[in-house]
């Protein structure tokens, strides 16, 4: 990232960089601000919430002519911090710098990290909300992207009635991020409407992909630019669970869970196209864009399944049917996601189909199972009774193995930030050692490589970190 902004190593060593980005220094023409937004939180609207610990230093055009906007997450209060401190702890500002690397790598749609500083000083912070506080040390991340502009941002100035100001966001937002799209209008405006209900989807998608849960979808943790941002409880998900959710405060309702994802961005882009209302005075040309979410995201979904899967061309009718009844699968029994997909490309599809046993064809993902006492003789026939279907199915494409191969490799990642590597990494920046962090985020710059040197890092969850807080759930506390 540094590199993008035209920054050196030399000045990234320097004491200015490290008195700038942790917040205690200025250069010449930064101007710092925070922004006011508001958001529905956990489906609930929770008015006036905004930048209460994030504050923008400014914007920078690189060499190629690209704007970057620079903000600190976690230097202090801001107006908007609402009573808070305005702090960071090093163990949330760690996994927010390795996750937004992390899926910038796996070709995720995110905000970017530039750098994390510890500040010297502690924070007290109550982790699971149970009355325990303790002093945590404090940690502050510069994340960068074109634009840190949200669905709250709208929702604020469309709550107050405030629809001069609105306009204005609207038309400020058309112009800077969206040009292409020409002079705001009431047609622009639904051009670029369209394009956020796209982007979005686009990115749902991805995150479904790589088995990435967000974790806190509120409406103001959402980018106009479909933009993973705020990595608060976000996890991977080891086994295979639609319903799993790594936010302790979501665990009994489950809003944000895997599966719920695509429902939920559906609901937060209806909430954006609400806000916009006041700019045409009839919901109906918004809810004909809103209409076209549903159509980008299954499409899009239909494409990576057919990607992950090694398919040509995706088949609607049978494809749909080989796809739908692989999640019922992967659900069935703890399986790991991320080792089943990559297991899943190995197979000699050219095989003697009459002389393979169905526990030949189980025993190829032993890999994967957690838990192999349940591997029934019921799911051992319906699996391979599936694979039998998809052999037959990539036959009909003619590709050979090798080809297909390298296709599947490129869209299931080997690596990605598993919960209890991101705590390990966090065990061990507590006590001063880096190193962990620094050779994850090599490793993570490669996740689809084969990486001979680092199996370690790709084999499924340790029993150990099956509830460990860190490795399983968390909570908003950081």
């Amino acid at each position: 990232m540094a590199r993008t902004l035209g920054i050196s190593a030399e000045v990234c060593r320097s004491q200015e960089f490290t008195d700038v980005f942790v917040g205690n220094r200025l250069l010449t023409g930064m101007d710092p601000y925070a922004t006011c937004y508001g958001g529905h939180q956990f489906g609930y609207w929770a008015g006036q919430l905004g930048d209460g610990r994030a504050i923008n230093l400014g914007e920078v055009i690189n060499a190629e002519q690209q704007r970057w906007a620079l903000q600190l997450k976690g230097a202090g209060p801001t107006p908007y911090s609402r009573t808070a401190d305005g702090l960071a702890v090093l163990r949330s500002s760690l996994r927010e710098f390795l996750c937004s690397e992390a899926m910038f790598h796996l070709g995720v749609p995110t905000t970017r990290a530039l750098s994390l500083i510890l500040t010297g000083d502690n924070v007290t912070r109550d982790m699971f909300y149970d009355g325990n506080p303790k002093a945590e040390a404090g940690a502050v991340v510069c994340r960068v992207a074109p634009s840190f502009i949200r669905f709250g941002h709208f929702q604020i100035f469309a709550a107050r009635g405030d629809n001069a100001v609105l306009k204005q966001l609207v038309d400020f937002t058309v112009r800077n991020e969206f040009p292409h799209l020409g002079e705001p209008s009431p047609d622009v405006y639904l051009m670029w409407f369209e394009q956020v209900c796209r982007l979005t989807a686009e990115m749902i998608v991805h995150w479904m992909r790589v088995g990435f849960v967000h974790g806190v979808m509120n409406t103001d943790n959402m980018s106009i630019l479909g933009l993973t941002i705020d990595y608060g409880p976000y996890g991977w998900l080891d086994n295979y669970d639609p319903a799993w959710t790594p936010n302790t405060t979501d665990a009994e309702g489950r809003r944000y869970c895997f599966a719920n994802q695509a429902h939920i961005a559906h609901w937060n882009l209806t909430q954006l196209g609400n806000a916009l209302t006041p700019l045409f005075g009839d919901a109906e040309p918004l809810q004909q864009v809103l209409n076209t979410y549903p159509r980008y995201f299954e499409v899009g979904r239909r494409k990576m399944m057919g990607d992950k899967l090694g398919f040509g061309d995706f088949i609607v009718k049978s494809d749909n049917i080989l796809v739908e009844e692989l999640l019922a699968i992967l659900a069935w029994i703890e399986t790991d996601m991320t080792i089943f997909y990559r297991r899943l490309a190995l197979l000699d599809i050219y095989v003697d189909l009459d002389k393979v046993s169905n526990k030949a064809l189980t025993e190829h993902f032993a890999d994967a199972y957690y838990n192999p006492d349940q591997l029934s003789e019921a799911y051992q026939t319906r699996l391979a009774k599936w694979l039998r279907e998809y052999i037959l199915r990539l036959r009909k494409d003619g590709k050979p193995n090798e080809v297909r191969r390298a296709q599947m490799n490129a869209v299931n990642p080997k690596y990605v930030l598993r919960n209890y590597l991101a705590q390990l990494a966090i065990d061990q920046a507590e006590l001063g050692d880096f190193a962990l962090v620094n050779e994850l985020l090599e490793l993570l710059r490669h996740p689809y490589d084969e990486q001979a040197d680092r199996e370690e890092f790709s084999v499924k969850r340790p029993d150990w970190a099956r509830n460990r807080a860190g490795c399983s759930m968390l909570s908003c506390s950081s």
